[in-house]
């Protein structure tokens, strides 16, 4: 009976060392938790991003306003009517 409690205690002990220290630990099992939590915070904002995108690429197939202000945000273009002015500021 008393090598059954001193076996017993010995098991109890080494479950003990694996919890607090094993590849399963507690610690490991938290970090895995904020690791969960990072990575869908990550992940709600690269939807958000995509969602966007997805929105002005579709502006862009439909409509032609959205067309025409990138065409002249980006690259400067004007259209045949319209009269071009550069201001140019001087430098101090």
């Amino acid at each position: 009976m008393r090598w059954a409690m001193v076996a017993l205690a010995v098991l109890l002990g080494v479950l003990q060392v694996q919890l607090w220290l094993g590849p399963g630990s507690l610690p490991v099992v938290l970090e895995l938790y904020a690791s969960k939590r990072e990575q869908r915070a990550q992940n709600e904002q690269a939807e958000a991003r995509n969602d966007a995108l997805a929105a002005e690429v579709e502006d862009l197939k439909e409509g032609v306003d959205a067309l025409e202000e990138r065409a002249r945000a980006e690259l400067g273009m004007i259209r045949q009517d319209e009269t071009f002015y550069q201001v140019v500021e001087e430098e101090d």
